[in-house]
């Protein structure tokens, strides 16, 4: 077991203030320790409803919080440039006086990949967005490291004498989450971030069990502990998180027999939980409910594990 277990929440930005508010203000009275939000144009199901950004909920966020710490999971390159997102970074920073972490990753083929191509532009292959992420997150560290004269060209990017005065509230700079599972993500991880992120093996959500799925994360905790070794940083300063939802154990699709129904019950939850802290998890998210979508689930049982899981996992 870990000293201390973590148990966060993602807030999608599918609210209009008005109600969203109330749902990030009682994240923070249930004692989430933080609230993420997605960051992207549109995603998936809920591409044909409400979506807002999300820099601007969680700036909004930050002024209705006290406590609580905020984030994205996670911010990509798809749509994002590093200087811009920096400015944004540490007026959000700013706002929220030093609550923000950084959840970032490659991103994907969905929607963030294609809104923004022109004619018969193509999306970027799997190998250009590994190569775009890898610039993308070394130019932000510096951005956000030297707010007074940041200058970089590069393949992809390039910034002349940028400037982020007076920089990040948390120095000397915010925290990044990498979220990463081949190599080239995961050496990122190893030098750049302060923790790491994964939603499992996303080939075992329809096909495996959830003792395949954990297996396959254990082996993805062995190849971040040798992307550690290799550019000799200690494994244990990096922060793991488990962002659920994506694994066999929470597939609505699946029969109950293969599946552990984590959001069931408090001591489903607690067991599901207990696994990956057994893995070396320090933090395990879980998503705010959403009726009649695939992150539904009883609001009650939700805030009762929401206040009492964290003390069963000691």
């Amino acid at each position: 077991m870990v000293e201390v277990m973590r148990l966060s929440t993602v807030i999608l930005p599918i609210h209009r203030w008005a109600e969203g508010q109330k749902i990030w203000r009682r994240a923070e009275d249930l004692g989430f320790h933080a609230a993420y939000t997605y960051d992207h144009l549109s995603w998936r199901s809920f591409r044909d409803g409400p979506w807002f950004g999300a820099v601007p909920t969680l700036t909004a966020a930050a002024t209705v919080t006290r406590r609580m710490r905020l984030g994205t999971l996670v911010t990509s390159p798809n749509f994002r440039h590093p200087v811009t997102l920096a400015k944004e970074l540490i007026t959000l920073d700013d706002i929220s006086e030093g609550r923000v972490t950084l959840g970032i990753g490659a991103g994907g083929n969905g929607f963030d990949a294609t809104t923004l191509l022109k004619g018969d532009e193509e999306a970027w292959t799997p190998r250009e967005r590994a190569d775009r992420f890898g610039e993308f997150v070394h130019l932000l560290d510096k951005l956000l490291r030297e707010p007074a004269d940041a200058t970089h060209e590069g393949r992809f990017y390039s910034a002349r004498e940028a400037r982020n005065l007076p920089g990040c509230a948390q120095r000397p700079r915010l925290p990044f989450g990498v979220a990463a599972t081949g190599p080239r993500g995961l050496a990122l991880a190893a030098r750049y971030g302060q923790a790491w992120v994964t939603t499992g093996d996303p080939k075992l959500f329809e096909a495996g069990t959830p003792e395949q799925s954990a297996e396959a994360v254990a082996g993805q905790l062995t190849r971040l502990d040798k992307a550690c070794a290799e550019a000799g940083r200690n494994p244990s300063e990096l922060d793991r998180i488990l962002l659920t939802g994506f694994t066999p154990d929470f597939n609505p699709a699946l029969p109950a027999s293969r599946r552990g129904r984590p959001l069931d019950s408090l001591e489903a939850f607690v067991d599901f939980a207990g696994r990956y802290a057994e893995l070396g998890f320090t933090e395990i998210v879980v998503h705010w409910p959403i009726d009649d979508s695939v992150f539904a689930a009883d609001q009650a049982v939700f805030e009762r594990i929401a206040t009492e899981a964290v003390s069963r996992l000691g």
